[in-house]
């Protein structure tokens, strides 16, 4: 091969593929250059003036090296990694780090294999990262547990780039053994580690970052991502569903610029096939942020590459990696066509790719185990007095507040009726516990039922919210038939469902499919009063997620982020 490259960069040969008259990114030097691109086996020959056996005039286009999303749940797609990456691919995404933490606190080990090999039936890299944190706390009931042996152990599997997003940094701050038995697995291993450490600054930061991690994804202010970069990280801009971070875009300098990379984190099926990937990160980013496009490209492609050491990717340049998008502007940023190891993998915004056979394990099927169907009595709120402590979310983010409210009880319940206030349930659907831990949620806008689902950060077990017990009740139970998925039960109505039959969180059905149940779901939610801010179920996913602040209900209870304990819901 080397030798047919060669030989091609000297137009000795003609070259397999050559992109003509093409105008592209020099992410090196910052310029738009003109020239033929060369490609002979998935690898970049040169550019300049070229023949090839195969040439696509691209003299309408502006050719990009292929988008790299720096941090993904493939899992939060609720697609199989096929579809996943039927739906990516077209956009220009043509590498991921996907952190397979949803299903490995689920499936154990054989999550991460099934996504590991499922990921093989596409043209797309999928760089696995070891979750480090399986469960996020030990606080919750997970369907498995990573210990630092686990970790030692797996973190050499040949399929795993890295260790996942250390959401436990007060384990890695205060020395704990199992988290240090971790770090030091990946260090010794030579593999990168992901970061999450939302508002740690100052010597805190410091001592974490003394763990040897690499990223975060989670900055909100300035003074915060300064900070970051100054003490060498590479800060995500994240474009996800629910958590969304790109007006960090406003911080960028040319001084700073190589210290951010693009990354989706969780990003639902319907907005990765209606508003696109990576793709729609670098709209936003120069249409509504100014950011230079030149600069916008670099963040999703040379400096994610630099900083996860993707050699000879990232770039538009002699023995390069041939994984390249051609879009209609740098406005934009449509597809036009996209190249994968050299090979035309889309076109149009179309897959050229087949996903119609898909991997599908037995490992990771029928994961929603209950200790016995679920009554109305279940979700009886017996409060002493007549305050209480009352989740809130903010719209558009993941951060929850705590509010004392005034309640009503009548026969040993709480009286809800009239109030802007919901219940808040989660269900174990791991270890046959019984475990339900019960709180009340302001200003979610759902009425006239219950709605749930078996997709809840990080643990993923049934998270539920309605204003009716017998409700909620059915609609745990119809999650445990269908062995997982997206529910609503009405008050002496019908219940509807989506499955999610992939480990409680993800569908073996095409993209197409899912899209349409799930959009039919998402649409009663909201005729049924969820305010328009919030996502109408993947909001109600992160209300367990004990890793962010403020107030958090997991399985076992009402969960203080603050002080990292749980709390009593009476005041």
């Amino acid at each position: 091969m080397l030798k047919r490259l060669i030989k091609a960069a000297r137009r000795e040969e003609k070259a397999e593929l050559v992109l003509k008259n093409s105008t592209y990114i020099d992410v090196f030097s910052g310029k738009l250059q003109r020239g033929d691109i060369a490609i002979v086996g998935g690898r970049i020959a040169g550019v300049g003036s070229y023949e090839g056996v195969e040439e696509i005039d691209c003299s309408r286009y502006t050719v990009l090296p292929g988008f790299i999303d720096g941090h993904v749940h493939i899992e939060s797609s609720q697609l199989s990694p096929e579809e996943f990456a039927s739906l990516v691919v077209p956009r220009g995404t043509t590498s991921v780090i996907a952190d397979p933490h949803e299903i490995t606190n689920v499936c154990g080990i054989a999550g991460c294999e099934y996504i590991a090999t499922a990921s093989k039936n596409v043209p797309l890299d999928v760089y696995l990262q070891l979750p480090s944190c399986v469960p996020a706390t030990p606080f919750e009931t997970s369907g498995a547990i990573l210990s630092g042996k686990d970790v030692a152990h797996n973190i050499k599997n040949e399929y795993v780039f890295g260790l996942g997003e250390f959401m436990n940094y007060p384990g890695v701050v205060n020395c704990d053994p199992d988290v240090l038995e971790k770090l030091a697995a990946a260090h010794a291993a030579g593999k990168i580690i992901d970061g999450h450490a939302p508002s740690l600054k100052g010597y805190e930061l410091n001592a974490y970052l003394c763990g040897g991690i690499s990223t975060d994804h989670e900055c909100v202010t300035q003074a915060e991502v300064e900070e970051k970069i100054s003490k060498g990280m590479y800060v995500e801009i994240r474009h996800g569903s629910s958590t969304k971070n790109l007006g960090n875009a406003r911080y960028m300098t040319q001084e700073n610029s190589r210290r951010f990379i693009l990354c989706t984190d969780d990003r639902h099926a319907v907005d990765l096939k209606e508003k696109g990937h990576i793709d729609d990160a670098l709209r936003h980013m120069v249409c509504d942020y100014g950011v230079d496009p030149v600069t916008a490209v670099r963040c999703a492609t040379l400096n994610a590459a630099e900083c996860y050491g993707l050699k000879w990717r990232g770039g538009v340049a002699p023995f390069y990696i041939a994984d390249l998008v051609a879009v209609d502007d740098l406005k934009n940023f449509n597809a036009q066509l996209v190249i994968k190891d050299g090979k035309v993998v889309a076109r149009d915004g179309k897959p050229l790719f087949d996903t119609s056979v898909r991997y599908l394990p037995g490992a990771v099927l029928n994961t929603v185990r209950l200790k016995r169907p679920l009554t109305a009595d279940d979700f009886r709120l017996a409060l002493k007095g007549g305050r209480a402590k009352v989740m809130t979310l903010e719209t558009g983010g993941i951060i929850t507040g705590c509010e004392a409210a005034e309640v009503r009880s009548q026969k040993g319940d709480v009286d809800i009726k009239g109030t802007d206030i919901l219940k808040l349930a989660v269900v174990e659907r791991h270890k046959l516990t019984g475990n339900i831990g019960k709180g009340l949620l302001k200003g979610y806008g759902f009425k006239g039922g219950a709605m749930g689902l078996t997709v809840s950060h990080d643990s993923h077990n049934i998270i539920l919210l309605g204003d009716d017990n017998a409700a909620m009740a059915a609609a745990a139970n119809a999650l445990r038939e269908t062995g997982g998925g997206m529910a609503i039960a009405e008050t002496g109505g019908g219940v509807h469902t989506v499955a999610l039959d992939i480990g409680g969180l993800m569908s073996s059905r095409s993209a197409a499919e899912h899209i349409r149940a799930s959009r039919a779901l998402s649409e009663k939610a909201y005729a049924m009063g969820v305010k328009s801010g919030y996502d109408a179920f993947m909001s109600l996913a992160f209300l367990s997620l004990a890793v962010i602040p403020e107030l958090k209900l997991l399985d076992a209870g009402l969960f203080d982020v603050g002080t990292f304990s749980f709390t009593d819901i009476e005041v």
